[in-house]
């Protein structure tokens, strides 16, 4: 199967078309036979829930390509299993994991030749999401739904790939508490938008948000969950019912503690701890693992002993293992990896 002529190691993180996509709708109580479109285009009402009332979710993993040319992807069946966590909780109907596995197998299948060859540092990006669609004017959820799923080729999230970066405090909060911050909501990121696009103008890569409700524990970024190790090697977890649970944070968790032998503490983390961490990194599917430099308050900037040249020991070793593992070079544990091709 050839391959798309593109300079994969050149990829930043965004948006490109490719040839097919997966949809199908919910109406009259029940999910209709979805199927492959080439269609990148989505008619809706102008009175669709989501406009008015953003009745929204969705979700992001990876597909790779191995050392000997398999096509897999990375524990999808959490991502199925969250999206459904999303969707009760924003009253839409639950999506059925296979279902959303036999749209996933479908749509890579589908672009295998747009997913980026072994050793490029590229990814395809997969993004379901599902919306309310039918008319709503009255506040009340959707009639209907819409469920889309469809990907394209990426590079690294952050720019300069795996330097660290820096992270400022934001002012501002990521979510309410007992909010849905522990979902993967639209709306959790509509509000992020404002507060990330100034601390971009302000010189940082993303927002550390502290918890809402006191403004004394870290929480997470805009877009990722944080880690942090301390001064004896220890992988620190913050713990908080406003943190999403990220598939990627509890996969490098589990990396940390039984492939590298690492202490996983999973607390509540004060701010004021930050100052005496070793190392810091955001987590996600999209950055996988990101180190982080410096962070900046109001108080004054915190450089990690990690510093700004490169990633941390502990944090590289972990990176570096979960990848190997992403890519089947490394036995992943028993229902890790979905071959697709």
């Amino acid at each position: 199967m050839e391959k798309k002529n593109i300079d994969w190691s050149s990829l930043g993180f965004g948006y490109t078309p490719t040839d097919y996509r997966w949809e199908t709708r919910w109406h009259d109580g029940a999910w209709e036979k979805g199927g492959l479109t080439t269609d990148s285009t989505i008619t809706l009402s102008e009175a669709a829930c989501v406009f008015h009332y953003s009745q929204s979710c969705f979700e992001g993993l990876k597909a790779y390509t191995t050392r000997d040319g398999h096509i897999v992807t990375f524990r999808p069946d959490q991502n199925a299993k969250r999206m459904q966590d999303s969707c009760r909780r924003l009253e839409m109907p639950v999506l059925p994991v296979e279902t959303f596995l036999e749209a996933l197998d479908a749509t890579v299948k589908a672009n295998a030749a747009w997913v980026p060859p072994f050793g490029t540092g590229a990814t395809l990006y997969i993004r379901p999401l599902m919306i309310g669609s039918g008319p709503q004017i009255g506040v009340a959820p959707a009639h209907e739904f819409l469920f889309r799923l469809f990907c394209m080729p990426v590079g690294s999230y952050f720019k300069g790939g795996v330097k660290p970066i820096s992270l400022q405090v934001s002012k501002y909060d990521r979510a309410a508490p007992r909010g849905t911050g522990h979902i993967k909501a639209g709306l959790n990121y509509a509000m992020s938008l404002y507060p990330t696009m100034e601390a971009h103008r302000a010189g940082f890569a993303e927002n550390m948000y502290l918890d809402p409700a006191t403004r004394t524990y870290v929480e997470e970024t805009g877009g990722a969950n944080i880690l942090f190790v301390d001064q004896d090697n220890n992988l620190i977890v913050p713990k908080s019912d406003s943190i999403l649970p990220s598939v990627t944070r509890r996969s490098l968790v589990y990396v940390g503690e039984h492939y590298l032998g690492l202490k996983v503490i999973e607390r509540k983390v004060k701010f004021s701890e930050v100052k005496d961490m070793k190392e810091c990194a955001l987590c996600g599917t999209a950055a996988v693992l990101a180190p982080v430099g410096r962070i900046h308050s109001d108080e004054g900037d915190i450089y990690l002993p990690s510093g700004m040249d490169k990633i941390g020991e502990i944090s590289g070793k972990i990176r570096e293992t979960l990848l190997k593992i992403q890519s089947c070079e490394i036995e992943a544990p028993e229902g890790w990896i979905r071959r697709i091709l």
